[in-house]
């Protein structure tokens, strides 16, 4: 009985090390090794997706309509009441709109582009209490090795209760 439970203990703790060994494999991306795409903060500093000066009012409330629609970009801030409704133009929310679509498609030039209305910026474009969104690198959205503590301890409770209660 002795000897079965410490073979099931080992079972555990070396399923648990490869469980985590696995994770810690998948959170390196071979695009990662090929070169620099989409978002290049690393390279080029933080970029914002803004309106272009000088584009139309009709083609940036069609660009707009479209983030805020078929774009799924949450417009709710740039609605009245809302954090970055003012300045209450055409050009402020687009934007806004452009950017939060931006940050959260892939950070190229495509998703900066709105049928030409749109440009990059380095320039931070908050203001107030209207912070525009800048998307994390993947190195800050992955996950931290801190966060993949040692689960041993836990099957280890797990195997003892599964051997005293059977």
């Amino acid at each position: 009985m002795r000897t079965q439970f410490w073979v099931f203990l080992l079972f555990l703790l070396l399923l648990d090390i490869f469980s985590q060994a696995a994770r810690l494999v998948m959170t390196i991306r071979p695009e990662s090794l090929v070169g620099p795409q989409g978002n290049t903060t690393f390279l080029d500093g933080t970029l914002w997706c803004v309106a272009r000066p000088g584009a139309s009012q009709a083609e940036l409330q069609r660009a707009l309509d479209w983030a805020c629609g078929i774009g799924r970009v949450d417009c709710s801030v740039i609605e009245r009441h809302g954090d970055c409704y003012e300045p209450d133009t055409i050009v402020s929310h687009a934007s806004f709109a452009f950017n939060a679509y931006y940050q959260t498609n892939g950070n190229n030039r495509i998703a900066c582009y709105f049928g030409g209305t749109a440009t990059l910026t380095k320039i931070n474009p908050s203001y107030g209490k209207c912070s525009y969104d800048v998307s994390k690198s993947e190195v800050s959205a992955a996950r931290s090795q801190s966060e993949y503590k040692p689960r041993w301890l836990q099957l280890i409770y797990i195997g003892v209760l599964i051997i005293f209660c059977c």
